[in-house]
């Protein structure tokens, strides 16, 4: 109870303001561009962001997950839109999407999550972080031909994540690369254990400082040729003349129209599946990065993210996922509580109503910089190293995920990672079906060859090839006594060496095969040979 105390949404606002004010300043340009790259309204970016904080964050049992649109489902979004005929229609496809995964989440499918080795969920974090370097570094040095929130391989511009950095050469703003080292030097200078000793840091974050660097240097660099950094180069939020025209930009779902079109059912199964597990694959990576970790409930998430597109379709918003771009930026920069999660989706809302304006003075090398930080410590050669301590069979799908999604996607690098982790398993499963010792009993070279508590028929070749090892004139025990569950597809295999024996003057002795067992779940002792 204690503990619980101690970490109350309200008796952790020294950390969770500062880190809602990082996550909202990451949220914000994010938001923007995966909207653009939707093909949807700027606003209904804004408005998926605000539902994901305040809803969606006050709702999920998630501490320091965040939630709001992903680039993820771009694509989808992009392509629903110009199938189904129009925004409106499509806020019904979200609408629908929203009640399975309610539904969903009350048939406890938020089980799924737990099925997502470590390895693979290791290597979506650092694969995360890669990325992130990539695509922020053209943004760094001023070349913003590709949207500030894109995580695809092939980009909207024409090229892909690293002849993206080729093109960025030729197309260097000077402005921004002052404004993106003088950045990055703030916030590693307020990530010195110097300045966190220094009180009024705990207070103010460095990202806000960089922020507010950023902006004077704009204003600074706006009569001079050569820094001048132009608005391409900008934050680019819509600026309501007044409160009439701020609603005005909000859309409402066309009832008539979609409700009879069989493909927004379709589109809502695919958002719904498609957005629940990058919810959940986020929601674990949430829990990894956890200091304290603690475990998200995941039927409770995919309920608040389901009531969340059920809003957001209502109004006008794009579909809402727990993100792991700014789950990652509320965690490294000290988020203790779901209230950071809820308070940057009130910063958002306050920002578009208040200072649009002054959003729009925000370099986006600026954003780049608080970005190219993240991703280091998501991918940070430390955490390499440890998984490589681990064994292959950790280290190759946290590689393979790693590669995959940075020729890929996020959904298509999990799926390939998971293969190869199931590969794995499957190699590893063969070989420890058994025991096989050697002895020597009563005047005779004896192999013992201790069967494990449970063996399926996956692992008929490992036995198989065992006994087909044994060499002529050999005593052989093959002892089940600890054996639970044996495939018939194996006691057939012993019966018929144990025929095929006496041709070999192999004498065969069995312990307890056939006895009565029920079926537990798999566990193997390690092969060892003596």
């Amino acid at each position: 109870m204690q503990e619980n105390n101690k970490l109350g949404m309200f008796s952790n606002l020294k950390y969770d303001i500062p880190a809602s004010i990082v996550v909202f300043l990451v949220a914000m340009p994010l938001c923007l561009g995966i909207a653009m790259a939707s093909g949807a309204p700027l606003y209904s970016g804004i408005i998926s962001g605000i539902i994901g904080g305040i809803v969606v964050g006050s709702i999920s049992g998630s501490a320091l997950g965040v939630s709001g649109p992903a680039a993820g489902l771009a694509v989808i979004i992009l392509t629903a839109i110009g199938d189904l005929g129009g925004f409106e229609i499509f806020l019904v496809a979200v609408i629908i999407a929203g009640i399975i995964q309610v539904i969903m989440g009350y048939a406890r499918a938020g089980i799924i999550g737990y099925f997502f080795p470590s390895s693979v969920i290791h290597g979506m974090l650092s694969g995360i972080g890669i990325l992130i370097f990539l695509k922020q570094l053209p943004h760094a040095f001023g070349y913003d031909a590709d949207l500030l929130g894109d995580q695809e391989f092939f980009q909207a511009d024409g090229h892909n994540t690293f002849s993206e950095l080729y093109y960025m050469l030729g197309h260097i703003n000077l402005g921004s690369v002052v404004v993106t080292a003088i950045s990055l030097f703030i916030l590693i200078l307020w990530d010195t254990q110097f300045m966190k000793n220094l009180s009024f840091t705990k207070i103010i974050p460095g990202p806000l400082v960089a922020v507010a660097s950023g902006i004077a240097m704009n204003n600074v660099f706006s009569g001079m040729a050569t820094f001048n950094i132009g608005k391409e180069h900008l934050v680019n939020v819509p600026v309501p003349e007044n409160f009439q025209e701020f609603l005005g930009n909000f859309v409402f779902p066309d009832f008539a129209g979609g409700l009879t079109n069989p493909a927004v059912y379709t589109t809502a199964i695919v958002i719904a599946v498609v957005a629940s597990l990058e919810t959940l694959l986020s929601l674990e990576a949430a829990d990894k990065l956890d200091p304290l970790k603690r475990v998200s409930p995941a039927n409770r998430e995919l309920k608040a993210q389901g009531i969340g597109n059920i809003i957001a379709g209502f109004i006008g918003g794009i579909p809402v996922t727990q993100v792991i771009v700014r789950s990652s930026a509320n965690v490294q920069t000290g988020g203790k509580t779901k209230a950071s999660t809820i308070m940057h989706g009130i910063w958002l809302l306050l920002s578009i109503l208040l200072i649009p304006g002054l959003l729009n003075q925000i370099p986006l090398a600026t954003l780049a910089a608080v970005l190219l930080l993240v991703g280091y410590k998501l991918a940070k050669p430390a955490i390499f190293k440890n998984v490589y301590k681990q064994g292959w069979g950790q280290f190759l799908p946290f590689v393979v995920t790693i590669v995959a999604m940075l020729f890929s996607d996020l959904l298509k690098g999990i799926g390939l990672g998971m293969l190869v982790a199931v590969f794995v398993i499957l190699k590893n499963n063969l070989k420890i079906s058994y025991i096989a010792t050697r002895e020597f009993l009563d005047g005779k070279n004896t192999i013992r060859i201790k069967l494990s508590e449970d063996i399926t028929f996956l692992n008929k070749a490992a036995i198989q090839k065992a006994l087909a090892e044994i060499p002529d004139g050999t005593k052989v025990i093959i002892d089940a006594s600890n054996n639970h569950f044996i495939h018939f597809d194996v006691i057939e295999i012993i019966e018929d060496f144990e025929i095929n024996a006496r041709s070999k003057n192999i004498e065969v002795q069995i312990i307890e095969l056939g006895k009565d067992v029920s079926v537990e779940p798999m566990q193997h002792f390690e092969v060892t040979n003596k």
